[in-house]
């Protein structure tokens, strides 16, 4: 099988494009100088050139406060070039999985997220990617729409290696309590998105860790996981602190547990445990030469 994997840079997409390399598929990689998301026409180009079988789409505009200065940038990334990549792939009677997130959400229920759950994205950048899923959608009814939750992974910037280099320099630590969501690590999500390919899967998934925490309690985890397995951690503690302390240019949902129901019939494995997948990321990380 050909598959185009986008977004190999970052710390989803590089671990898809290997996974599929391991199990001996055809990978095709893009990074931003082979297909340029500012660009949209260059993916329909690339699309009905090389004749994919699958597109799983980890391109996204991701910089969530940042989006609300620079929404053309946010929109152009996170839906126009998702559509023209869906429609290409229509064309050429491909399948397409295009990643999407927990900020289509508001934040303003008090039970996790299902499927069908009306969205209500908060700022830009939850709108941008709603809009990506409705313009993939539109052109391609059959696509695949995997929304995932708080991702962190060995690759790439993420909150579990900002409180690592926080933690190793001692800094003090204050991170707020009364957001609450499920840490999701990214070998977790490639489980996810290569089950619901093999079978053939369509329409839109929820996909994270069991259980849930605050960005308070996950990083509070980080501490404790990565002192037991031998990281150099100097800061003792972390401080909670409410959202209002934490003032940001985008607002976050406060609650945005999602509902795994629908994906687990598609699962060989029951759903990792936030915390049971954080230890064995950390463990990889600690042993890890190269996960820059």
């Amino acid at each position: 099988m050909k598959i185009l994997v986008t977004g190999v840079t970052g710390q989803l997409g590089s671990e898809v494009a290997a996974a599929y390399k391991r199990r001996g598929h055809e990978v095709l990689v893009t990074d931003r100088q082979a297909l340029d998301f500012m660009q949209p026409t260059q993916a329909a180009v690339l699309v009905r050139l090389q004749q994919p079988d699958w597109v799983i789409n980890c391109a996204a505009y991701t910089q969530v406060d940042k989006a609300e200065s620079e929404p053309e940038t946010a929109y152009t990334v996170n839906r126009d070039t998702p559509g023209q990549l869906a429609q290409a792939v229509a064309e050429n009677g491909g399948r397409m999985l295009q990643i999407s997130t927990d900020f289509v959400f508001d934040g303003r229920q008090n039970r996790p997220y299902v499927e069908d759950d009306a969205p209500n994205p908060l700022g830009v950048y939850g709108r941008s990617k709603l809009e990506g899923e409705q313009a993939v959608l539109a052109a391609l009814p059959t696509a695949t729409l995997l929304r995932t939750a708080w991702v962190y992974g060995v690759h790439g910037h993420n909150f579990v290696k900002t409180i690592l280099r926080l933690a190793g320099e001692g800094k003090p630590l204050r991170v707020v309590s009364d957001q609450l969501g499920s840490p999701t690590w990214t070998s977790d999500i490639v489980t996810a998105i290569t089950a619901l390919v093999d079978r053939q899967a369509a329409g839109v998934f929820h996909f994270s860790a069991a259980g849930e925490t605050s960005w308070h309690g996950f990083a509070s985890a980080i501490l404790e996981e990565a002192s037991r397995i031998g990281f150099d951690i100097k800061t003792g503690s972390v401080e909670p602190i409410p959202t209002t302390d934490y003032p940001t240019p985008a607002t976050r949902p406060a609650y945005s547990v999602l509902n795994t129901d629908k994906i687990k019939p598609y699962l060989s494995a029951p759903l990792p445990g936030w915390r049971d997948s954080l230890k064995n990321m950390l463990q990889e990380l600690y042993t890890c030469a190269d996960c820059s």
